[in-house]
C-alpha cells in the first residue's frame, strides 16, 4: 500500500510439501536468500494430527532446504521456536527436527548455501496470539480464559522479531542456531490482569479470569536453549548462538527416511516412535510440567 508499483513483490501460493512446485519456484525466481517460516504451529491441533506436523514442518523443511542447496541460494534461514527445546508436543518435536535438518545440511558443507536457524518465543499480534483473544473476551464482557495460573511465556513484537532475524541472518556463517533474547518471561495471568485494567476494569471483580486447564501438549514454561547448547555472545546483545550438538549424519539420514515413510503412510504409531528416536529430548507434558512445578515449589 505504501510503495505501490515501486515495490517488486511477487506473491505466490504453494505448499512446501510439493517438492516439484517448490523446484519450479526456485528455478523461476532464483532467490539469494530464503526465510523459511512455513509451518503448522498450533500445539493442540498438531497433537490431534501429528502426521500433519511431520509432513508440513519436517518434510516441508527438507524439501525447501535441499532445493535451496541445489539452486545455490546464498543463505537459508529457518524460523524455529522455543517449543523445539525439550519438546512436550509433536509440533515442538517436529520443529526440533527442522533445526537438525538445517544443521545436517550445514555439516555436509556441499554447495554454497549457508544454513542457519533462529529460535524465539511468541510474537505479539501474530496469528493466534493471546492478546487479541483476551481483548475480544474483555470487549464482549466474557471471562478471560487462561489455561493455568503458573503458565509463563516469552514475548516480543513483530518489528523486534523481524529485525533480529534479519540481523542474525546477516551475521550467519552457516550451521548456527541463533537464540534471540526475549527478555523476562511474562506470567499469562498477569498479562490478562493488566489488559483488563487497561480497559478501565478490575480483574476478578468486573471481569472474571477463568482457568481452563493445560491444553494437550502444553508446557507450563518455555525454554530458549537446551542444556547441552550453552550460549555464545554476538555483536548484538540480543542475539546469541547456541553451541551445537553434533549430528550423526548416517543415522540422521536413515531416521529421517523412516519418519518420512511412516508419515506418508499416515502410520501415527511408527512416525511418533521415529520422532522420539530423532529427538531424544522429546518428553511428555505431564513429566515436564510436574518437574517444573516441584522445582518452583
Amino acid at each position: 500500500m505504501e510503495y505501490g508499483d515501486d515495490l517488486n513483490l511477487v506473491t505466490l501460493i504453494a505448499s512446501v510439501r510439493d517438492y516439484y512446485r517448490m523446484n519450479q519456484i526456485f528455478k523461476t525466481y532464483k532467490p539469494d536468500v530464503v526465510f523459511h517460516a512455513a509451518a503448522h504451529k498450533h500445539v493442540p491441533l498438531m497433537e490431534d494430527s501429528p502426521m500433519e506436523a511431520i509432513k508440513n514442518n519436517v518434510i516441508g523443511t527438507f524439501n525447501v532446504a535441499t532445493l535451496a542447496q541445489y539452486h545455490n541460494v546464498r543463505k537459508f534461514v529457518m524460523i524455529s521456536t522455543d517449543k523445539a527445546v525439550n519438546p512436550t508436543n509433536a509440533m515442538g518435536a517436529s520443529k526440533r527436527c527442522c533445526e537438525m535438518i538445517v544443521q545436517f545440511l550445514a555439516q555436509q558443507n556441499e554447495g554454497c548455501t549457508e544454513f542457519v536457524a533462529t529460535r524465539f518465543g511468541n510474537v505479539l499480534g501474530s496469528n493466534g496470539s493471546v492478546i487479541p483473544i483476551f481483548k475480544k473476551q474483555i470487549e464482549q464482557g466474557k471471562p478471560v480464559t487462561v489455561t493455568h495460573p503458573d503458565i509463563i511465556r516469552y514475548f516480543m513484537t513483530i518489528p523486534e522479531a523481524v529485525s533480529l532475524v534479519m540481523e542474525a541472518a546477516a551475521m550467519a556463517k552457516g550451521g548456527e542456531i541463533f537464540v534471540l533474547d526475549m527478555g523476562k518471561p511474562v506470567k499469562i495471568v498477569t498479562l490478562a490482569e493488566n489488559l483488563i485494567r487497561m480497559y478501565g476494569k478490575e480483574p476478578y471483580i468486573d471481569i472474571p479470569i477463568r482457568f481452563t486447564g493445560l491444553r494437550p501438549g502444553e508446557k507450563i514454561k518455555e525454554e530458549l536453549l537446551m542444556m547441552e547448547e550453552g550460549l555464545q555472545k554476538t555483536t548484538n546483545k540480543l542475539i546469541y548462538i547456541g553451541k551445537q550438538i553434533e549430528i550423526d549424519e548416517d543415522n540422521f539420514a536413515s531416521d529421517l527416511r523412516e519418519l518420512r515413510d511412516a508419515a506418508k503412510k499416515n502410520n501415527e504409531k511408527i512416525a511418533l516412535e521415529a520422532l522420539h528416536k530423532m529427538v531424544p529430548t522429546f518428553t511428555t507434558p505431564e513429566a515436564f510440567n510436574s518437574k517444573i512445578l516441584q522445582h518452583d515449589a
